[in-house]
């Protein structure tokens, strides 16, 4: 998807109507910036981060890669 938008004299811009709709961005929220040398990245920050990230790593097995992990350090420290 690419859209145009055209900076005011201010340095404002508009977020286009489609992404803000699709990245459920309203009146304001917050966007962060990232310039990496070579290219510009405009991220939404959500206003509850935690909940953001609900339901995110489903399928991933990371309870069982938890575990997995939390075995292996107590079996370091009970080795020592």
């Amino acid at each position: 998807m690419t859209m145009e938008t055209i900076v005011s004299r201010r340095g404002q811009t508009v977020v286009p109507a489609a992404i803000r709709a699709k990245y459920n961005i309203k009146d304001g929220d917050q966007l962060v910036w990232v310039d990496d040398g070579q290219t510009i990245r405009v991220i939404p920050v959500p206003s509850d981060p935690v909940a953001a990230l609900y339901g995110r790593g489903k399928g991933q097995g990371l309870t069982r890669k938890l575990m997995e992990d939390r075995a292996k350090y107590r079996k370091k420290e009970n080795g020592r």
